[in-house]
């Protein structure tokens, strides 16, 4: 088996374990599905793969501790995430004979540069000192704007940070199928996807656990992320230790999705799939992209500021009818830029356009529509 294992070619990858392995019944956390996943974790860094583990299931852990509540109230949930954490952690301490370290994050964390090179700074500490770290949303004070929402994707920009060689996402189904196979017996697995497209995210359809917040689609999103950072993710059947098994022998599972040939630069990657946009610049339909990007956006081309944000701040520049041009660093707040969007004045732009900062930073991702 340790032959077979160096073929894989892995050195370094992420796992990412859903709420319904760890407490399927929402009463606690629970080691009846978590036990294969532990011996593959060990297995793997026995052989010298390093590992990341990215854990879902705070909430589910600690849901069994609140009686009469109402269990959509993001306060009450905040409190169940807090309550679940420490037991979640103690579960997997109980299965692993080395040392884990627990990393708890939000968006804000990775889509602020300077954070996002301090997780990759922590992360690999961690795993040069072969300690493993644990990744989770920090639900207890995460908000809406500061939310990844989903652990999924947060795998694939924790993957992305750890410079992996392979995402595995676990799933309640062997991978991606024609259609949900709940539902529709006639449903086949996909084994390998080498393209993600709007074909292969119409198969994709909604949770299909009642404890887990993602679903097919975000896994579909996280593989999404990985592949274009050259990652390749696999989405597998996290119930079934034959899954864990075959992946130690060099097989695919599940679906694989495979990393494209040409991946971003890890710049360019983390503007686009882990930044957030906090507005909207919104230009005529007839504006087109320049090349230069010092001369991308001038103060005449503005029709409206969408949104509430300051200057450094991500936003999404976008065409009237609605097609989206490109994720962008604004030099300036929305409150200025409202301002320049209202006025009629021609002495105003040539004012703001002939100062230090242009209105848009050098730092952008052209999207498509």
């Amino acid at each position: 088996m340790q032959n077979t294992l160096k073929n894989i070619g892995w050195q370094r990858i992420v796992i990412k374990v859903g709420s319904a392995l760890i407490a399927p019944h929402r009463d606690g956390c629970s080691s009846q599905y978590l036990l294969s996943i532990a011996n593959f974790i060990v297995r793997c860094r026995a052989a010298g793969i390093q590992v990341v583990l990215v854990s879902s299931g705070s909430v589910a852990a600690g849901a069994h501790l609140f009686n009469n509540v109402d269990s959509s109230s993001m306060t009450v949930k905040k409190a169940m995430a807090a309550a679940g954490q420490s037991e979640m952690m103690a579960t997997w301490d109980r299965l692993f004979d080395f040392n884990t370290a627990q990393v708890l994050l939000t968006h804000a964390d990775l889509c602020v540069r300077d954070r996002f090179e301090s997780v990759r700074d922590t992360l690999t500490a961690l795993l040069n000192n072969d300690i493993l770290p644990i990744v989770n949303e920090n639900d207890t004070v995460t908000t809406d704007k500061l939310k990844v929402g989903d652990n999924d994707n947060l795998s694939a920009m924790v993957a992305s940070a750890a410079y992996a060689d392979a995402l595995i996402i676990c799933s309640d189904i062997n991978g991606l199928y024609t259609a949900n196979p709940h539902v529709d017996k006639s449903a086949t697995l996909i084994r390998d996807v080498a393209r993600i497209d709007a074909n292969i995210y119409s198969m994709a359809g909604g949770a299909t656990s009642d404890v887990g917040t993602g679903g097919m689609k975000t896994k579909v999103q996280a593989a999404e992320k990985a592949v274009s950072h050259g990652i390749n993710t696999y989405i597998v059947n996290g119930f079934s230790e034959s899954t864990f098994n075959e992946l130690l022998q060099g097989n695919n599972p599940g679906t694989l999705f495979h990393a494209i040939d040409n991946p971003m630069q890890d710049q360019t990657h983390w503007m686009k799939h882990t930044t957030k946009a906090q507005g909207e610049l919104v230009v005529d339909d007839d504006f087109a992209m320049q090349k230069q990007s010092d001369n991308l956006l001038a103060p005449q081309d503005l029709v409206n500021v969408i949104g509430d944000f300051s200057a450094g701040e991500v936003v999404l520049l976008r065409k009237e009818n609605g097609d989206k041009l490109a994720k962008v660093k604004s030099n300036y707040s929305s409150c200025l830029l409202n301002f320049v969007a209202e006025q009629d004045n021609d002495d105003l732009s040539e004012k703001l356009h002939d100062a230090s900062a242009p209105i848009l930073s050098n730092q952008f991702v052209p999207l498509g529509s």
